[in-house]
């Protein structure tokens, strides 16, 4: 196991740690309408970016044609913590606790990424009893784009971890956006989950598993 602790993993977290795409899309649609956007497309899987912030300027700029002001997406932030309080708390996908444990017992990197804003993502792990640093977290409040927090993670890792290079970068995440990213910045991906597995394969996925489980044991 020594070679993983020069790896860093990198970790999508709705879907792929916690069960919360359901309750956050609804969330989002209602913090939008909290904006005064009246005409969104929740059609969310076809968006060009799978990200908070480009869901607040695509169905603002759609509604207003013209730009969003930049202190929107803190109100944002905001209506999406607001609106998920009012659902049950998130539970963590099984074994998605243990498996963060087990990569901090055992030194080897991880971090997180993410398209959801900051304050949001954190609540999530919050209630899924998941450990994290915000130093690891990657989000989309400074790139809009998947491959820019992505990149962002990975930097933020080499400073936490104090490593100019890692031997290898693995991606690890539920949707097919996750794996495009990935072969976009040619990183090794895995992917997680029975929902999209058949499609994650036909796109390249070489390594996919059902559940974090057997990813544990596969690292083992």
């Amino acid at each position: 196991m020594c070679f993983l602790k020069n790896t860093l993993f990198i970790f999508d977290i709705d879907g792929t740690l916690t069960d919360s795409v359901p309750m956050y899309l609804i969330s989002v649609t209602k913090s939008l309408m909290a904006l005064g956007i009246s005409d969104i497309d929740t059609d969310y899987n076809n968006y060009k970016h799978h990200t908070d912030s480009y869901a607040l300027r695509y169905n603002y700029e759609r509604n207003f044609r013209k730009k969003p002001p930049k202190s929107l997406l803190g109100d944002f932030e905001e209506h999406l913590i607001d609106q998920m309080k009012r659902f049950d708390p998130v539970h963590e996908i099984e074994g998605a606790m243990t498996l963060i444990q087990f990569f901090r017992d055992n030194e080897i990197p991880f971090c997180f990424a993410t398209g959801a804003l900051p304050k949001p993502a954190i609540m999530k792990l919050d209630q899924c009893g998941i450990w994290y640093d915000t130093s690891l977290l990657a989000t989309s409040k400074t790139h809009e784009s998947r491959e820019g927090f992505v990149m962002d993670a990975i930097d933020r890792a080499k400073t936490f971890y104090n490593k100019e290079q890692f031997d290898t970068i693995i991606s690890v995440g539920d949707g097919l956006w996750d794996l495009k990213t990935a072969q976009n910045l040619s990183l090794d991906f895995v992917g997680i989950g029975d929902k999209n597995k058949v499609r994650l394969i036909e796109n390249g996925a070489e390594n996919c598993f059902s559940n974090l489980t057997a990813f544990k044991e596969w690292l083992i």
